[in-house]
C-alpha cells in the first residue's frame, strides 16, 4: 500500500504512526503542495493529503477513515473488541486530532502575547485528556491504543518545540509529561516521519518570524533555517 503526504503534516504522521505500530510495510510518496501533481487531483477527492492506496488500488482519504480501516484489516486490531470502549477511544482520538491545526497556528505565532492565546485553547483538550490518564503507560493501558497513535504527533511536537525553544506547551500537565515520554519511548515518533522532517519542521516553526523561534536562538539553539516546507495554508491541506 501506499501513503501520500507531505513531510510535516500531523494528519499524515498519525497514518504511518498506525502502520509502524503494527509493522505493516508500505510505501510513501511525498508531494509538493503548492504545486499538487495532476494525478493526484484526480484521484484525492479533497485534495488533501493524507491519501492511502491500497493493494487493491483502492483509495481512501480523510485520515479519520484511513486509520479506522487500517485498524481493522492491518494486523492485530489496536482498537477494543467492546463497541463502547471502542466508541469512547474514537471519541478521545478526535479530542487529539482536532487539535492538530490549532498546534500550527500556536507554533506559528509572531509574539509572546499571541502564542499565549493560541496555547489556551489548546490546554483545554490538554486539562481533558490529563484527567483521563491513569498510571498505565499509555492512554488506555500498558499496550498502545488509538487514542496513542492520534495524539502522538501532537505530542511529538511539543517534545521538539521545548528541545530548541525551553517552551513546553505540556507544562502544568505532569500526566501528560509522563505520557510524552512513555510514547517517545517507544520509537514510532521517529519511525513515522521523514529523515529530514525535524530540519523541516524547525525551518518553519522556528523560523526568525515566529516567537518560539526567538526563544530558541535565545536558549542557543539557532539553526540554518532555508525555505519552510509548510505554512498555516499548507496545513489547510492536511485531514
Amino acid at each position: 500500500m501506499k501513503v501520500v503526504s507531505f513531510k510535516i503534516c500531523p494528519f499524515v504522521q498519525r497514518v504511518t504512526a498506525l502502520l509502524e505500530a503494527k509493522d505493516v510495510a508500505y510505501e510513501i510518496e511525498y508531494i509538493d503542495l503548492g504545486n499538487k501533481p495532476r494525478w493526484f487531483l484526480d484521484i484525492s477527492p479533497n485534495a488533501q493529503v493524507p491519501i492511502l492506496i491500497t493493494d487493491e488500488n483502492q483509495v481512501l482519504f480523510e485520515s479519520d477513515a484511513i486509520v479506522e480501516y487500517l485498524d481493522e484489516t492491518a494486523g492485530a486490531p489496536l482498537s477494543s473488541a467492546d463497541p463502547v470502549i471502542k466508541a469512547q477511544d474514537r471519541a478521545w482520538s478526535y479530542l487529539g486530532s482536532k487539535n492538530y491545526l490549532l498546534q500550527c497556528g500556536a507554533q506559528h505565532s509572531a509574539d509572546a502575547q499571541t502564542l499565549d492565546e493560541r496555547a489556551t485553547k489548546l490546554t483545554s483538550a490538554f486539562a481533558k485528556i490529563e484527567a483521563r490518564l491513569g498510571d498505565t503507560r499509555f492512554a488506555s493501558g500498558d499496550n498502545l491504543s488509538m487514542i496513542d497513535i492520534a495524539w502522538l504527533p501532537i505530542i511529538h511536537r511539543t517534545e521538539i518545540i521545548k528541545r530548541y525553544s525551553g517552551y513546553d506547551f505540556l507544562e502544568g500537565f505532569s500526566q501528560m509529561k509522563q505520557w510524552r515520554k512513555n510514547l517517545l519511548a517507544t520509537g514510532l515518533a521517529e519511525k513515522s516521519v521523514a529523515k529530514d522532517f525535524e530540519e523541516r519542521f524547525t525551518a518553519s516553526y522556528l523560523a526568525e518570524s515566529t516567537y518560539l523561534g526567538q526563544l530558541a536562538r535565545i536558549n542557543g539553539k539557532a539553526f540554518c533555517c532555508g525555505s519552510t516546507d509548510c505554512t498555516i495554508d499548507d496545513m489547510a491541506c492536511c485531514a
